[in-house]
């Protein structure tokens, strides 16, 4: 049997993440998977630690990523290795009232748990560098 690879299930937790399909993205993580986005503290993540585990993930999505209106991503590069991949790209996400798209450049990474899940979401981007852009 073989999995989905790290681009894979890249790919389709940011399709899941577009379509609004929250109990679809939830199910890519693994038991025990980590959402660091972005990595280290910040208002979204004040410790640094991330969202570990299924109940702080959901918490994570409910409360960073369902409010918005409407989230794209543009993936410039991928570079697969081994159980991990990194994106270059970028977010844009159209904030609640849809007056605001925050544009998010970065580095996007994923790690499968070798049996089709995600072990890791790590997102490597700037809080303070986000660009805000009018509708």
């Amino acid at each position: 049997m073989t999995h989905a690879t790290a681009r894979e299930l890249g790919r389709q937790s940011r399709a899941a993440v577009e379509a609004k399909d929250r109990d679809g993205w939830l199910g890519l993580f693994a038991a025990q998977a980590v959402v660091q986005d972005p990595i280290g503290p910040s208002p979204l993540d004040p410790d640094g630690y991330g969202h570990r585990g299924q109940a702080a993930i959901a918490a994570f999505y409910d409360t960073v990523i369902a409010p918005n209106e409407r989230i794209t991503f543009e993936i410039e590069h991928s570079h697969l290795c081994g159980d991990e991949v990194a994106d270059v790209g970028v977010i844009r996400t159209t904030l609640p009232g849809g007056k605001h798209i925050a544009v998010v450049r970065g580095v996007y990474t994923y790690r499968t748990d070798g049996a089709g899940r995600l072990a890791a979401l790590r997102a490597f981007w700037e809080f303070d560098a986000v660009a805000l852009e009018e509708t």
